[in-house]
Formats: C-alpha cells, structure tokens, sequence
C-alpha cells in the first residue's frame, strides 16, 4: 500500500485524495480472501485497481442530451486550458457521430479567441455564431435562437476564463447558464496543473454544478493523477480526454484504462482501438505474408513509420504498453527528430535501393546521407537495424510457417 500511495502521489493525485483512497483500500483489504491463482499481493492489486476505477466514475460517462433539441454544451475552465480548441474537437467528434453542432463565441475578452473559432469552424465545416460587442449573455442566448431556426441538434458554448477563480467570472458564468439552460457543463482542465486542478474544479462545481469534465493534454507526461483528484473534490466525471493537438484527438474516458495508467500498468485497449483506427486486418496480413516470405522491403518500413506516427507521439505508444513506464527510465523521452531523419534517409534512396539494399556501396551511402541531411554513420546504422530485423523475421517465420499468431492481426 505504500507503494501505492506512492503511485498516486506521483501521478499528481491531491495528498487528501490519496489518503482517503489508501485508507478505503485497507478497509477492504483486510480479511479479502485470496483468489485462488493470484498471490496475496496481486490480490490487493486488484482491489487498488478495481476501487481505483470506482472513484474515476465506474463506467464511462456519456454525454447527455435534451429530448428536444438543440441540446447546449457550455465550457467552461480557466484561461489557458484550452476551452476554445476542444469546442472544436467536441463538434467535431459531435459531427462524426451525426449530431450536427454550431459552436458559439461567448469569450470577447481573449483576443483572437473569436477567429479562432471562426477558423475551426472553417476546418471541420461547421457553423460559429459571434455578435462584435455584446454581452457574452445575450451572445449565447441569441446564438441559441439561431442553431433552432437552422434545425441544428447541438450548441457549443465557449465561455470566458481567467488566470483564477473570481467573482465576477462566476456572475457571468451563471448568467449564461441561467438564459440557455444548458443540459451539460463541462469544465475544461489541463491534466498538466496536477492536484491544483481539483481546487478549481470545486470552485467551478460549488457555483455552477459541473455535469462533467474534458481532461486536456493527456499525450504529456501526465500519468492522469489530476483526473482522480477532480472526481474526490467535484464528484463531476470525466466524460472525454484530449490526447494531442488534433482536432481528432479526442477520446471518450474509460476509467478502468486510466486507473491502470495510474497504477503505472499501462493502457493496452486503447492503444488496440488507435491501431484499428490507422490499421486495417488486410493490411496486417498483407505484411504477415512479407515477413513469413522475406519480401519486407525499406519501403515497407517507411510505410509502417508513417502509419504509426498516425497513433500519436511514440513516447505515448510506449506508455501504453504494460510494464514499460516503470521499465524506462524516469525522465526518458523519445526523440522524435531520429524518427523524422530514418525517414529522410529512406526517401533519398532509388526505388531499387529501398527493396534491395544490398546494392548500397560506399557511394550509394555518401550520396543518401548527402540527400537526406545526415552522415554516412546514420546510413549504415539504419541499414544494419534493418538487416538484423530481418534476420529476426526470418526466425520467426521458421518458427512456424503457417501464420503467424492471431493478435498480430490486430496489433502487429
């Protein structure tokens, strides 16, 4: 249990958070009787894990919509946590579900915070409703005049922050949320600010009864701790989690998933659904079938690069796998400028030299480093890696030469 606690605490969890979690999990622990194939340790593991994913919510939380629409979505969240962005994100996933959006301009105070819409408006084709000099009250409430005369399903209320919680933010806030009634008000908050973000998340709750949170910027190094502090202070479930810059890069929260990321035990679901999403099955046993017959190429390589970085930042990948964020060292980083310069050096080879590198003379390799902005030392360290990996494919395949395992086509 202290190692727990010490999970927690550096996942960012609040100290009052951690305490009161420890503590409900000794109570349940004691007297537990073992299940018969896990050791006693494993055991209290799996309460931590299951108690863990209770205090997150439970199930995941969806989105609740009025029986006559347009239903109203207000954000709301200090300044700087990226409420107008993840407007977009919303009507976008919105969009992708068939639930047409208008997004409304409510915050005059942030400089450009109306282009801003306006522009993410433009990129995902979606309407923006703003009026140059009004009140942000009379800004949402006539915008949500205007999305019922076009017959739009949803509205999207991107409201003011401050640096801080203050008076007159609040008065404003529920003077917006007294003229639209909203069905859901979620508060935007930055996964990055830690147990700070419980603090706010109450003070937004006690005066306008938050119905749910967005968690930003959970592709960092955040392991998501803020997320179990913003349920003990608020009890207002996280409903989604921004996971990069993206407009797509939103995702509905599973609290099972992220207990396990707390726990450091990593996230493997969702990185199968990032996989399915950039990564067909006829694609994988397509590649199945050049492993198993030697006829992997540098072209097929550079494909693969490509459509992982789809996935997100490698760094994030990598978490996701169980045991490696306790595995790697605690300040590592990938560097993604290595990837960008073996796919430089793949794209300065011919096409003959990307499916037979044996071809690749000390000219050959002058010429490609030339090409590429690198040296001759990253030519032949790329072309080794590569040699040895086939040679590695090639065991695989004389493993067994019929297929290779089933999962391989899911996540290959």
């Amino acid at each position: 249990m202290r190692e727990v606690r010490i999970a927690l605490l550096e996942a960012d969890v609040s100290l009052s958070a951690a305490k009161a979690f420890v503590a409900n999990v000794k109570a349940k622990a004691v007297g537990e009787n073992v299940v018969h194939s896990l050791t006693p340790a494993q055991t209290v593991i799996k309460i931590v894990h299951d108690e863990l994913t209770e205090l997150l919510g439970g199930a995941q939380a969806r989105l609740q919509f009025a029986d006559a629409p347009p239903s109203v979505i207000m954000l709301v969240g200090l300044q700087g946590s990226g409420k107008t962005t993840h407007a977009g994100k919303l009507a976008l996933h919105l969009k992708e579900q068939g639930r047409r959006a208008m997004m409304v301009a409510a915050d005059v105070y942030r400089p450009a915070a109306v282009e801003q819409l306006q522009t993410l408006g433009k990129q995902i084709e979606l309407p923006v409703f703003e009026k140059s000099g009004a009140d942000p009250v009379a800004i949402a409430r006539e915008g949500l005049a205007e999305a019922k005369r076009l017959g739009l399903s949803t509205v999207i209320i991107d409201t003011a922050g401050r640096l801080q919680i203050d008076e007159a933010l609040m008065v404003e806030l529920e003077r917006i949320k007294e003229a639209v009634r909203p069905k859901e008000i979620l508060m935007v908050a930055d996964a990055m600010t830690g147990q700070e973000a419980a603090n706010v998340a109450k003070g937004f709750h006690d005066r306008l009864g938050l119905t749910g949170v967005v968690l930003t910027k959970m592709d960092g190094d955040s392991r998501g701790g803020a997320a179990l502090s913003i349920y003990h202070a608020s009890s207002a479930p996280i409903k989604f989690i921004g996971v990069g810059e993206k407009l797509s890069a939103l995702e509905p929260f599973h609290p099972d998933r992220l207990a396990s990321r707390i726990l450091g035990m990593g996230d493997v679901l969702t990185l199968i659904e990032r996989t399915q999403s950039v990564y067909s099955a006829e694609q994988a046993k397509e590649l199945e079938q050049k492993f198993l017959k030697q006829q992997f190429t540098l072209d097929d390589f550079l494909a693969q690069l490509r459509t992982v970085r789809k996935m997100g930042s490698f760094g994030d990948i990598l978490k996701m796998i169980p045991g490696m964020q306790r595995a790697l060292p605690k300040n590592f980083e990938v560097d993604e400028s290595q990837i960008g310069k073996v796919e430089a050096i793949i794209c300065s080879m011919t096409r003959r030299e990307r499916t037979n590198p044996s071809v690749l003379n000390g000219s050959r390799r002058k010429r490609i480093a030339g090409g590429s902005g690198t040296n001759v030392a990253d030519v032949n360290r790329l072309i080794k890696q590569f040699d040895e990996a086939k040679v590695m494919m090639k065991k695989m395949g004389g493993v067994k030469k019929g297929k290779l395992p089933s999962k391989l086509h899911y996540h290959p």
